[in-house]
């Protein structure tokens, strides 16, 4: 009762700041994993496509999570949803922690991948909602941060136990269930609005935006998409590329290359946060396209500062995409309807997220590491650079902010303003007709 009472008496931006570490303590254990699986691969003896699969099965117990969370999260609050996944969370550090086996690990990271599912959408939507319609960019900014900071903080602490302990999945995982278990209290002690009454029966269905707001989620996608398929390629075949290609075998140096380049994530989107979106999107896709160049000339080379460079070029873009979208979606979708909106924008950004790796891992297995991965890089770039095209046109279909005062349209590079207007906003913006 008096953790509750003290978190109700915080100002909005402290509420904020609760949630945003919900979010945090989650998406620790999605990268963790990460430097573990050299150790494993030695270990149970997989091949690449089977590390790969590790990382897809996690996208899949994701995408089936966000298929209902969101709507759950709109319909009957984000506690009711969070709670229950942070349970999974705890299910899966177990699971991570007693794991001797490729089924066993393939079992904890599904299970992981249904946890980080309610944070992408009951949690960063409570981070929006605890935020207030005053707020919408800062809250915006903020949800995309606490994602990245946890998935940085997730490798650092299993790439140091990797270095330090014979055993570290038991002190890796069991640290995480205490974590966990601590924001379980939290959660209980966040403030959220009393759920409104049903006012119809209600039948779960695939997540959907309305129809006003597709382009705006389409636009955040192309570009989530193309930066998250890079970010897993370093998460999953990265650490690899490090050992058999640049002799680079210390987890703890795989485990700070995931986190510096999450940390990039995060500090990309800080000068980024009162930018424009078009230039938020454009910027990512130049991250995208300069990490991919990394990446062959990491390969061509030996280099692993080359390496170095591409995941964090590839986390920039990460970042700055991951922003745009939630910036879209906290401008031009129904506070109502936000949470799905968010499932919507993370179904198509981890689609080809959990596709391109498996593909790369094939490869991998049926040529060689070098080649799978020229290969990748390759066509991650000629992607993003279509992705951008498709973006630059959608933009131009999407109307400018308009004052509510005067009706006047807003110019798009006066940041400051145009957020202050949007802040008066109640809903989705009218489409132009065509």
């Amino acid at each position: 009762m008096a953790i509750t009472e003290a978190v109700s008496r915080r100002s909005p931006p402290a509420r904020m700041l609760a949630a945003a570490g919900v979010v945090t303590a989650v998406f620790v254990l999605s990268n963790a994993p990460t430097p573990l699986y050299v150790r494993w691969q030695s270990q149970l003896g997989f091949s690449s496509s089977t590390l790969t699969a590790l990382f897809s099965v996690y996208i899949a117990g994701l995408l089936a999570t966000l298929a209902i969370a969101g709507q759950c999260a709109d319909r009957f609050g984000s506690r009711a949803v969070l709670v229950p996944g942070l349970g999974a969370g705890m299910v899966a550090c177990v699971l991570f922690a007693t794991a001797e086996s490729v089924p066993a690990l393939l079992v904890a990271r599904f299970v992981s991948g249904i946890a980080v599912a309610t944070a992408i959408t009951a949690g960063m939507a409570s981070v929006m909602e605890l935020g207030g319609a005053a707020r919408r960019r800062m809250a915006a900014l903020l949800a995309s941060t606490s994602l990245v900071l946890g998935a940085a903080l997730g490798p650092l602490l299993a790439g140091s136990c990797a270095l330090a302990l014979d055993r570290p999945s038991e002190a890796v995982f069991s640290t995480e269930l205490a974590i966990l278990s601590a924001t379980v209290l939290l959660v209980q002690a966040l403030p959220f609005a009393p759920d409104a009454p049903p006012s119809r029966a209600w039948r779960p269905h695939w997540p959907s935006v309305p129809r006003q707001s597709r382009m705006h989620i389409a636009v955040g996608i192309s570009a989530f998409g193309c930066a998250m398929s890079c970010t897993a390629f370093v998460l999953s075949l990265g650490p690899s590329v490090l050992a058999q290609l640049n002799g680079v075998t210390n987890p703890l140096v795989a485990g700070a290359m995931a986190c510096a380049m999450f940390i990039t994530a995060t500090l990309a989107q800080l000068p980024a946060r009162r930018a424009p979106v078009r230039v938020i999107l454009r910027l990512s896709f130049v991250a995208i396209i300069l990490g991919m160049a990394a990446l062959v000339i990491a390969v061509a080379t030996s280099l692993a500062s080359a390496l170095l460079i591409g995941a964090m070029f590839a986390g920039a873009g990460h970042g700055l995409a991951q922003l745009a979208g939630l910036t879209l979606i906290g401008l031009y979708v129904p506070e109502q309807r936000r949470a799905e909106a968010t499932a919507v924008l993370n179904i198509g950004g981890y689609v080809p997220c959990g596709l391109m790796p498996i593909l790369t891992g094939l490869l991998v297995d049926r040529t060689s590491l070098a080649f799978g991965t020229t290969c990748f890089a390759v066509g991650m770039t000629l992607i993003a650079v279509g992705s951008w095209l498709f973006v630059r046109r959608a933009l131009r279909l999407i109307p400018p902010v308009r004052s509510p005062m005067t009706g006047a349209a807003v110019p798009r590079s006066a940041s400051e303003h145009h957020s202050a207007l949007c802040n008066q906003l109640d809903g989705p913006l009218p489409q132009r007709r065509a």
